[in-house]
């Protein structure tokens, strides 16, 4: 690793670009050629006497210039001048599509995974276990990948079941699909947050259902609101999220969770309890420790170890079980064994819980990152989450605000995606932090939202 040390003695503007400029010319010259590999953020902060993120913010205009790349383990290299060295102020202008930082999915960083994988195929290729694996199964799973999500519920999700009551399913979308379909039929009322996933929203008009948001404040859904609409609608059931809620990021606190359930419980309305976060908090006792009867209680390993696995966990009331286990034969008659047992593996040797933590401390380091390019006043939500709720100040209007920073090259979501049925959505937008492969990207996709924020010359654009 280099001692490069940049002079900005004689070099105007904010310190970021000035060290950039730096960067630029002394890879232009030759001091710095392709291949050497730059200080940390940490030491490169000290020499300087700046922030550790202004540092950061200063590698992120870097690499957008082409001059500098990371390596996840490895550190910060140059990689010569690929692009105009100079420094270029409207180039987010130009930015194409495909250069844009999209932060509209929530996923997990999971490099390691993607690395583990191949040692585990080969490992499962090797067992003389093959024949199960690409055979039918059981249509709530085989046996050791039940028992498995019973010590990673256990373990991350602080909850506690038996592998009878356990249904393996192709991630917790359609997990979600299989306990609708078990409690609820077309024309039937589904009461769900006022703003929900997305992919609720349109599972319920597969499915022919008839959702209803309930009102939600800073923690979660409001249980007045939701006694009203028990007694107003007779609903079948309840979905949602009371950990780092989808998309407000709000926790539910346990007062709140133990009144959710007994109004649930009053009303003869099933819960269906989406934890999926539930493993970036510490203290969050679901749902379904409280009301094991009445909660459908779903998770899966998307957020926390490889969203691509697509292996989802149900558990099932006794009450439930059939119901559920025959939903799953209709919809996809079993989920595939071999993603649950690369799950299986990976929760038996610890990988599983390795990349959970990894991602809990990348996800806080972001978090962090966020908080401070960001104003305050528009962050909403707890900072465990992977994402952030940004209520937009006047005179910003959400559809103005996503036009915008699509135009600057970084895509979200507004909340008009959220609503449900007709209800109208606040002037906010939902910021994915976990989507971008490094922080410096995420830092890039920051910085423009945070100069959007400070510049609302856009906000009227849509007045005519």
């Amino acid at each position: 690793m280099t001692n490069w040390t940049p002079d900005l003695s004689d070099r105007p503007g904010p310190r970021y670009r000035a060290i950039a400029d730096a960067l630029a010319d002394d890879v232009a010259s030759g001091r710095l050629p392709a291949g050497t590999r730059l200080p940390t953020h940490r030491d490169l902060a000290y020499r300087l006497g700046v922030t550790v993120g202004t540092i950061t913010r200063a590698y992120a205009e870097a690499e957008r210039r082409g001059l500098i790349g990371g390596e996840v383990g490895r550190g910060t290299f140059v990689q010569g001048p690929r692009f105009n060295p100079q420094p270029d102020p409207l180039s987010w202008q130009r930015r194409t599509e495909a250069a844009a930082v999209n932060m509209t999915v929530i996923k997990p960083e999971q490099q390691a995974s993607e690395r583990a994988l191949a040692a585990t195929l080969t490992a499962i290729a090797t067992s003389g276990n093959l024949a199960s694996l690409i055979d039918y199964a059981p249509h709530a799973g085989l046996p050791a990948h039940r028992a498995a999500a019973v010590q990673w519920m256990a373990r991350r999700h602080r909850v506690s079941a038996s592998p009878d009551s356990v249904l393996i399913t192709t991630g917790a979308q359609n997990g979600i699909a299989v306990a609708l379909a078990a409690v609820a039929r077309p024309g039937d009322v589904v009461l769900t947050e006022r703003l929900t996933a997305y992919g609720t929203r349109t599972l319920g008009a597969t499915l022919g259902l008839h959702l209803e948001g309930v009102a939600l404040d800073d923690h979660g859904l409001m249980p007045d609101a939701l006694d009203a609409a028990c007694r107003r609608l007779a609903p079948k059931a309840l979905y949602m999220v009371p950990s780092l809620q989808n998309p407000t990021a709000s926790v539910m606190p346990a007062e709140r969770r133990a009144e959710t359930a007994a109004i649930c419980r009053r009303y003869g309305v099933t819960i269906l309890e989406d934890d999926v976060f539930g493993f970036l908090l510490t203290d969050a006792k679901p749902i379904q420790t409280i009301a094991p009867d009445i909660t459908i209680y779903i998770t899966s390993l998307s957020k926390s170890v490889a969203a691509g696995l697509r292996v989802g966990y149900v558990v099932a009331p006794p009450a439930l079980s059939a119901q559920l286990e025959a939903a799953a034969r209709a919809l996809h008659y079993a989920a595939p064994a071999l993603p649950a047992e690369v799950a299986t593996r990976w929760i038996q040797d610890g990988q599983a819980d390795r990349f959970a933590e990894a991602e809990r401390t990348e996800n806080a380091a972001r978090q962090e990152l966020a908080r401070g390019i960001l104003p305050a006043s528009v962050i909403c939500g707890d900072p465990a989450a992977q994402h952030l709720w940004l209520a937009l100040p006047e005179p910003w209007r959400r559809e103005d605000f996503v036009a915008e920073a699509k135009r600057r090259g970084v895509v979200i979501t507004g909340a008009d995606i959220f609503a449900v049925g007709r209800a109208s959505a606040p002037h906010a937008v939902r910021v994915g932090l976990c989507m971008p492969r490094t922080r410096e990207e995420v830092v890039r996709g920051l910085t423009a939202l945070a100069d959007a924020l400070a510049s609302p010359v856009s906000a009227s654009m849509s007045i005519v």
